[in-house]
């Protein structure tokens, strides 16, 4: 085949893998992906560091033993390294994450803690994801409805409902949610994430018993978040509406819901995105709480029995797993905002 220098060549796979790595998008991940290693690595020491101070460890309880040899004792130290200075073990510990993303052993379950890891994650993203769609699908549409119908009676009711729920935290809208399943049992299941005869339903039942159990706690993670949200939406979206080019959409003749839902919203949710990293980090802190009150099998009831039982290289995994899902949620929500607005450069963001 002749070409001439009008025929388009085609792009060869290492071109083509050329402008994929040096695209902004893939550039800004780069640099989002170390800067989260260097956060990993200064938030692992500190918090290696400061679960030491605590007085006593994991054999403390063990030494108060009778019935256990002081050469038992000795051995457990060198089995699990306790016997080494804090620098040391911090090391040690640094060196087989990095080299075999191996976390160390559970004291307490004497397992991989990143086997354990493994089992509760998908609960506490199941439990936080869940509490997100509920936000925005309730909190969305009803700043919408405040804003339109700015100073009538619903918005006021609206405006008021958002007080009353930005005034209870987590930690009371959870006791609040378990008065009421006393109240109202058996409605509401309050511990767990399955009932007893889970594994004799269809797939269908088991589907429906697992969104039985997560009522009260989506609930208590997503009053406080839809009520913040909520205010928010109502007041993006009235900056957006005394806007000049909306102004300019109705002189032309729009229909008054093409103008709110297309040219309005579009440009008022935006801000919101932006919150959604924000957002999942709240669900996280606030799932340690939540899970711990309706014995829901996650991240954070596991990490506290760690920390109380002092297992050390178990609560490392939780911190550090955690601290992972956080930066891959802001991570998201960055790009996120990016795709939904083009005008926004990732290069642009810090």
């Amino acid at each position: 085949m002749v070409t001439t220098p009008d025929t388009p060549k085609l792009a060869s796979p290492f071109s083509r893998l050329h402008d994929l790595l040096t695209s902004e998008t893939s550039l800004y991940i780069i640099k989002r992906v170390l800067q989260a290693l260097l956060t990993l690595l200064l938030a692992s020491a500190l918090s290696f560091f400061v679960i030491q101070l605590a007085p006593g460890d994991f054999l403390s309880a063990q030494r108060q033993n009778p019935q256990i040899s002081p050469e038992t004792l000795e051995q457990l130290e060198q089995q699990f390294g306790l016997n080494l200075p804090v620098w040391q073990q911090y090391w040690r510990w640094l060196v087989q994450v990095v080299t075999r993303f191996n976390f160390g052993m559970s004291f307490a379950y004497q397992r991989p803690a990143l086997e354990i890891l493994w089992e509760r994650v998908p609960n506490t993203l199941l439990l936080s994801i869940t509490s997100i769609l509920a936000t925005w699908a309730i909190a969305i549409p009803l700043g919408i409805v405040s804003a339109v119908r700015q100073n009538q009676l619903t918005d006021r009711l609206l405006r008021v409902l958002s007080y009353i729920g930005q005034g209870f935290p987590t930690i009371i809208t959870g006791l609040l949610l378990l008065f009421f399943a006393q109240l109202t049992a058996p409605l509401f299941p309050v511990a767990g994430r399955t009932s007893i005869n889970h594994e004799d339903l269809n797939w269908l039942g088991q589907i429906l018993d697992v969104a039985w159990h997560l009522i009260l706690p989506t609930l208590a993670l997503s009053i406080t978040s839809f009520a913040g949200l909520q205010r928010l939406m109502r007041g993006q979206l009235l900056d957006v509406l005394r806007q000049d080019y909306i102004q300019t959409a109705r002189a032309k003749g729009l229909p008054e819901d093409r103008v709110i839902y297309v040219h309005a919203l579009r440009n008022a949710i935006n801000p919101l995105i932006t919150l959604l990293g924000f957002e999942f980090s709240a669900l996280l802190s606030g799932s340690f709480i939540v899970e711990t009150y309706f014995s829901w099998p996650g991240l954070g009831q596991l990490t506290l029995q760690a920390v109380q039982s002092q297992d050390l290289y178990l609560v490392m995994a939780s911190l550090v797993i955690g601290a992972v899902m956080l930066i891959v949620g802001n991570l998201l929500a960055d790009l996120a905002l990016s795709f939904v607005d083009p005008r926004i450069r990732l290069s642009k963001m810090n």
